[in-house]
């Protein structure tokens, strides 16, 4: 393992002044009175809990970097010089047939009416976030022309500016939420889906009742946590006012706006700005039941769950709990995560690391299948951002898991894109993007096949993220066929565990993948022991 600087990160914008630091604390080893900084140490002194969070906050997407004893990069593919298992029904495998622009990406889930994505990708929670509200035109045509589901994450109807509920504190307009769900719906054609997620501030405004009243959504998840935090989401707002809005909807706002002496800080220039955070959920097995009942009863075709890295109990609950109540698709999300509005050191130092929540996550799912009780569709999330790392996940859990959602890979092209448009805009073309040229036609490869697939007309009102969420997802689509063809999987569903292996024996005891120096051995010896 590498060290780790616990008191200094990009992340925080802090950095230690000496070259020697003490590894459990961070500590310069030599701390010198009349030091100008900048450690977590010196700048909370008089920052305080602005330290907490990546900053500056709403403007970064944040992952943490802790170096863990295994993780996905420990495992490697497995290539083979012959068979093709996934090919379709009665095409035999050959070198004219078994071609990796063959390979078969689409993916499914769900437990009776399945949605089919293009790509076993989707994106994780974009809710109440500043990032995903101001971007959300990108992701959500991003994700609606790329074939892929979209999660709309927590809280976005609660802290809308423009929210009205009635006497009874419930939702009747929500406009963000409408924006949201119309722009995806807007380029969906036929693969994937928009589904909206729910935490405890949401189930009670009505949310479930607002979209499948206004919208007729077919899918709503539950959360449980995620995999940078275990605490629920939280945004900043910069306005006493808008602080207190906040506070009176329900949420929990710190530092108290209400309070006189905060309102005098807030005054004074001291603080600048109060988090909104949302109250943890408390989870027992007959009111999961209930309450997928509930939504089910209100109309939703789907119920899907999201759990975070939590420890094995409730990796156990979520696990056999979904296979009972019939849940749709189970995203289990490992540390560290993070898209940004997660506290640093929690996202560093909480929960369970994906590699080792994934391989218990098969384990448990193995047993229930071996009892002959129904495995619910698996997808695994944490940190994901490449083919091979999809392919490795699938693999892990196979042949449960069923796709990977993302969180910050699928959000950057969309910045990326929206940047582009600005740049080209101002004549401010950065070198690595005007080499390609100076016109959208010239930089964007994926132009005149997104053209064609919306129309000469519409395609002038695609913003430029969706096309950059595109041009990524074809490059993991692609990619993702490369890997499949020299495993020899023409079909997502014809990945196993036997594709891969692992590069230390640690490894191998944690995922049960058989080291590398093990793997087919028995085969390999069989075949020189021929004679």
């Amino acid at each position: 393992m590498n060290l780790q600087q616990p008191n200094a990160n990009d992340a925080t914008r802090t950095h230690n002044r000496s070259k020697s630091v003490t590894p459990m604390s961070g500590l310069c080893t030599r701390c010198i009175d009349g030091c100008r900084g900048n450690c977590e140490v010196f700048k909370a002194t008089f920052r305080g809990r602005e330290l907490i969070y990546p900053g500056p906050f709403g403007e970064v997407t944040a992952g943490g970097d802790k170096n863990y004893p295994i993780d996905y990069s420990h495992l490697n593919i497995h290539g083979y010089a012959l068979g093709a298992k996934g090919l379709p029904k009665g095409q035999k495998g050959d070198p004219d047939t078994a071609t990796f622009p063959n390979v078969n990406t689409e993916t499914e889930y769900g437990w009776t009416k399945k949605v089919k994505m293009k790509a076993p990708i989707f994106t994780g929670a974009l809710g109440s976030t500043e990032i995903a509200r101001k971007n959300w035109e990108h992701f959500a045509a991003g994700a609606a022309i790329s074939g892929v589901t979209i999660v709309c994450g927590e809280n976005v109807c609660g802290i809308d500016p423009a929210l009205e509920l009635n006497n009874k504190h419930m939702v009747t307009k929500a406009p963000d939420m409408d924006r949201r769900i119309e722009t995806y719906r807007r380029y969906h054609h036929g693969y994937g889906e928009i589904l909206v997620q729910m935490n405890v501030e949401d189930t009670r405004l009505g949310v479930a009742e607002y979209i499948i009243d206004r919208h007729g959504l077919e899918t709503i998840e539950l959360k449980w946590g995620q995999g940078a935090k275990c605490i629920g989401g939280e945004i900043k707002v910069n306005s006493l006012e808008r602080a207190l809005e906040l506070q009176k909807r329900g949420y929990i706002v710190t530092p108290d706006p209400s309070d006189p002496v905060v309102q005098a800080a807030f005054k004074d220039k001291a603080i600048k700005e109060f988090e909104r955070h949302s109250r943890l959920g408390f989870i027992d097995e007959k009111g999961f039941y209930a309450e997928v009942a509930r939504l089910r009863k209100l109309g939703f075709k789907r119920v899907t769950l999201k759990t975070g890295a939590y420890g094995l109990r409730e990796l156990a609950m979520a696990i056999k709990w979904s296979s009972k109540a019939k849940i749709d698709l189970l995203t289990i999300d490992g540390a560290p995560g993070g898209t940004g509005m997660s506290p640093w050191r929690m996202m560093e130092e909480w929960g369970m690391p994906s590699l080792y929540l994934h391989a218990a996550a098969y384990e448990f799912c193995k047993i229930l299948d071996k009892k002959g009780e129904r495995v619910p569709d698996i997808a695994f999330a944490g940190g994901f951002s490449s083919e091979d790392g999809i392919f490795k996940a699938l693999a892990m859990g196979a042949p449960y898991t069923k796709a990977v959602c993302m969180g910050r890979a699928l959000m950057i092209p969309g910045m990326v894109g929206k940047n582009i448009a600005k740049w080209i805009k101002e004549n401010d073309l950065p070198k690595n993007v005007s080499e390609y040229g100076s016109t959208v036609e010239e930089i964007f490869v994926c132009y005149e096949e997104v053209k064609n697939l919306v129309g000469s007309k519409e395609i002038h009102n695609i913003p430029l993220g969706a096309i950059g969420i595109y041009s990524y997802s074809q490059k993991i689509r692609v990619g993702l066929q490369q890997m499949m063809a020299g495993a020899r999987c023409f079909n997502v569903d014809s990945i196993t565990r036997n594709e891969l292996m692992s590069l230390t024996e640690e490894c191998a005891k944690v995922t049960g993948i058989p080291y590398l120096m093990d793997s087919y051995r028995k085969e390999a010896l069989k075949i020189i022991n021929a004679k």
